[in-house]
Formats: structure tokens, sequence, C-alpha cells
């Protein structure tokens, strides 16, 4: 492959790895830092490093990402061989071994995975990633002015020219919009945007109820988030552990020692 198109290459490839979302707190897993290293080969195949924020986090959330990770893959232009590989995780050999040997995501985490059903799992995340967003664009239409009444009146097409100043409405805007075309893909464009996950209208007067609700569903996820990242941040500093890996607990509290600056 010349030189040349591996830039493109490489672009399109983190292009369609920012659209693989952390299910549980709806944020791309670039974003998250757990693509460690997205690469595009001289033979022109893609090698993908993957690092999640602890040595234990659940296999079904592994199993989530790591599937759209490969879903991304498989929508590249150029059709590549490539290669994922889930560093420092407690199933990181299985996993590596099973992608080694040409087993699919779904094949190799029917043994691994914990005792639930992940549809109903993927379904859940989509039920909270439809709440957050929907309250991020509800609390902008309200800061721009509108009334609840308006609000709750909109169909597609007004939605679609609704503007907003930079910011998180305007980011979860087209989110939003995904979401709700996803979960109710017959919907008539003159049927209100904004409704229950149920699909059930939402009187004006229940609004703020309705808010308040989604408000919970947002805070939850923003913790987790913050969390995630801290966790991350404190494990993969250089870290000098002697009685092996460290705790939950060691990281919140700050107890892990940092390596001392080698000596000249």
């Amino acid at each position: 492959m010349g030189a040349a198109r591996i830039p493109s290459r490489q672009a399109e490839v983190w292009r369609r790895l920012t659209e693989v979302n952390d299910p549980e707190l709806d944020e791309p897993v670039t974003e998250m830092g757990f693509v460690e290293r997205a690469e595009v080969t001289s033979d022109g195949s893609v090698e993908i490093d993957f690092r999640l924020p602890t040595y234990w986090c659940s296999p079904n959330f592994a199993f989530l990402m790591l599937d759209g990770v490969r879903k991304a893959l498989d929508q590249l232009s150029w059709s590549p061989a490539y290669r994922v590989k889930l560093h420092d995780h407690m199933f990181a050999e299985e996993v590596n071994r099973g992608m080694e040997a040409g087993k699919t995501f779904g094949d190799i985490f029917a043994e691994l995975a914990e005792d639930q059903d992940l549809g109903a799992l993927r379904e859940t995340f989509r039920m909270k990633a439809f709440k957050r967003r929907q309250e991020a664009v509800l609390r902008g239409l309200r800061q721009h002015g509108l009334t609840d009444r308006e609000i709750l009146a909109m169909d597609l097409p007004a939605y679609d020219v609704a503007r907003f100043e930079p910011g998180e409405a305007a980011n979860q805007k087209p989110r939003y919009r995904a979401a709700l075309l996803e979960r109710y893909p017959d919907r008539r464009t003159d049927d209100p945007v904004f409704v229950t996950w149920e699909g059930q209208r939402i009187p004006p007067a229940a609004l703020g109820a309705h808010l308040a609700e989604l408000r919970g569903v947002r805070v939850n996820m923003e913790f987790n988030g913050a969390l995630c990242r801290g966790l991350k941040q404190t494990r993969y500093k250089e870290l000098d552990v002697v009685d092996g890996e460290p705790t939950l607990v060691d990281f919140i509290m700050n107890r892990v020692p940092a390596r001392a600056a080698p000596t000249a």
C-alpha cells in the first residue's frame, strides 16, 4: 500500500472508533482513553490496542465495547484484516487468544460473560443514553427561552431547525435524534420529539418531574464517568506497587505510591 494512503485511512479508523461508546457512560471510547493505539500498517491491516480503566472491569462491558470496535472496523472502506488486543484485564489472555484463533467475540465471551442477558443489558444502556441525551436538549431549549408547552409540541422538522450555542445541548441534539429514531423507527415526522422511553407523551405540567428523573440518570452517569477517568489516569501512571494490583479503595483514597524519579 502506498504511504500516501496511510494518513487518510488512519483518519478513517479514528473516525469510526469515535462512534463506539462506552455503553454505561454513553461517551466515545476514544474520549475515555480506552483506545491506546489505532494504527494502519504498511500492508493496510489495522492494529488496535484497547485498555480499560480497571483490571476487573465487567467482561460484559468489555464484550459490548470490543464488539462495537469490531463493528466499526468492519465498516472501513477498504475492508482490512485487523487485530484488536485487550491489555491488563483479568480476561485479557483468554480474549486475545480467542481472537488470534479467529473466534468471534460472541464465542469468546459466551464462556466468560457473567450470568446476564447481554441483550437486556444493551437495552438498559440504550435507555440510559436516550434519557441523558434528551435531558441535555430539554434543558437547552428551556435556557433558550421556549416554554414547556412549546418544547413538548415540537415535531421533527421544528427540532431540526432549532439552534443552540456551543455546549452540551448542541452536542447532544444530533445524538438524541439518532436515539429517538433508533427507538422509534416508524414514527411520523409530525409526532412529538420528546416522549418517554416507553413512547408516552409528556404533559407540560409534568415536564419538571420528568426532568428531575432524567437528571438522576445524568448525575449517575457523570459520576461513573469521572470515577472511570480517574481510575484510568491513576492506574496507568508509573506505579510502584509491591503487593500486586492496587484495589479500588487504593485508587479512590489516593493511597497508591508513585514511582520515584530515576536518579542519575
